[in-house]
């Protein structure tokens, strides 16, 4: 494929608030996990929470979007002057060349669980405040940006539990190489509910302590929160006109092993599938990879699939980590936060540690950073796999490099 310029980007997570957040964190070594006191659960895990969602309720003349994932998503559209770039963008383009792809594996849930809290006492009628189309279907996240943006372009939300916000890159690449579309808006917001929260600890895939990704002793992931967006061009306009350094996509690759519904391969066969894609997709070999921004959740099974992948497509030679540690597992989002990691370190030059590690797991084989590294940082692979078997590569470069 050619190169898609990537000419505005931002990231929001319990990191902080925009990109210079997630920087500083990366650079400090430093996580934005806690304890679960997340609407008083009793839950021995730990989370990323964005403190500022609960209170930033949307404006008004939006309030039939109103749900914490709408907020969040808000939040997250209003860092690092993404909104003007897209609005500068619709103005260059046109309302209908400008496309919007999201991802989100529980878009508004909680605003629907909260409703089931008030139900009628007598008719266990839900009330009647609940707008479900704007709030908890899947298509209300594209709803509201659209919205909240004035786009009038083509859009949809892609739901493949973890893979979602990484295939929303590809989905936007292949609109824009068919002349569709001239520029997308890609990303994914997943907010905290109570059905993930409970449901992964009912999978006993929550761990009890912070996350520790690649530890010989890890035991489960930590849930985070986070909205992340990326502005894709057919070309890049002027630099007069951009705030950020232009990221490039070069590749992506996307496989579906449905091996099992909550297990990945043991062997990493469709991650596999996915980093090869995307490494044909880019022209590249695998030597030409500078470093893998694992999935690397923490659960056993996961982390040692994916060593597997990496050690079967790379052969331990490239450095990879997995920045879970630092900003919690985002779900839905984790594609588009993770691309945003990638971004850091392509301006940067930087390997971003992998956090909370205590002893390396040593039947895992892929080189594992678990300190900052300095050193050049041409391309960047990052992966996103979810249940089912979505897997999903994507291959990362910056013009300026």
């Amino acid at each position: 494929m050619n190169p898609l310029p990537i000419t505005a980007y931002t990231a929001t997570s319990c990191l902080g608030l925009g990109l210079a957040s997630m920087r500083a964190a990366l650079h400090e070594q430093r996580s934005g996990l806690t304890p679960c006191t997340f609407m008083n659960l009793n839950l021995p895990t730990w989370i990323g929470e964005v403190s500022s969602v609960d209170s930033s309720p949307l404006p008004a003349a939006f309030a039939r979007y109103e749900c914490r994932n709408n907020r969040l998503a808000r939040i997250g559209l209003e860092q690092d002057g993404f909104s003007e770039q897209v609005r500068r963008a619709v103005a260059q383009y046109g309302g209908a060349r400008v496309g919007l792809f999201l991802g989100s594996s529980t878009s508004g849930l909680l605003h629907t669980e909260l409703a089931y809290r008030r139900r009628d006492p007598l008719t266990r009628a839900l009330p009647d405040d609940l707008k479900y189309a704007e709030t908890h279907n899947m298509y209300s996240l594209a709803s509201f940006v659209s919205a909240w943006l004035q786009m009038s372009g083509p859009s949809s939300v892609v739901s493949v539990a973890c893979a979602s916000s990484a295939k929303v890159f590809a989905t936007a690449a292949r609109a824009i190489q068919v002349g569709l579309i001239d520029a997308a808006v890609v990303g994914g917001v997943d907010s905290l509910c109570l059905t993930t929260l409970y449901g992964f600890g009912s999978l006993e895939l929550l761990s009890p302590q912070v996350c520790r990704p690649f530890d010989a002793d890890r035991s489960g992931i930590s849930i985070g929160e986070a909205a992340g967006f990326s502005l894709l061009e057919r070309r890049a306009p002027v630099s007069s006109q951009l705030t950020q350094p232009t990221m490039l996509l070069l590749g992506f690759g996307e496989s579906s092993d449905a091996h099992h519904m909550s297990s990945p391969h043991p062997e990493g066969l469709g991650a596999q599938q996915a980093m090869r894609r995307a490494l044909h997709e880019a022209n590249l070999e695998a030597a030409d990879i500078d470093y893998i921004n694992l999935h690397g959740t923490a659960t056993p099974s996961n982390d040692q699939a994916e060593d597997a992948a990496v050690h079967a497509v790379f052969n331990a030679k490239v450095p990879v980590s997995s920045t879970k540690g630092a900003h919690g597992h985002t779900l839905g989002a984790a594609g588009a936060i993770e691309a945003a990691v990638a971004f850091v370190a392509l301006q940067d030059q930087l390997i971003p540690a992998g956090l909370n590690l205590r002893t390396l797991d040593p039947a895992l084989r892929s080189p594992y950073v678990s300190r900052n590294r300095n050193q050049p940082v041409r391309r960047v692979m990052s992966n996103s796999f979810g249940f089912g078997g979505a897997n999903c590569a994507l291959i990362f470069g910056a013009q300026s490099i």
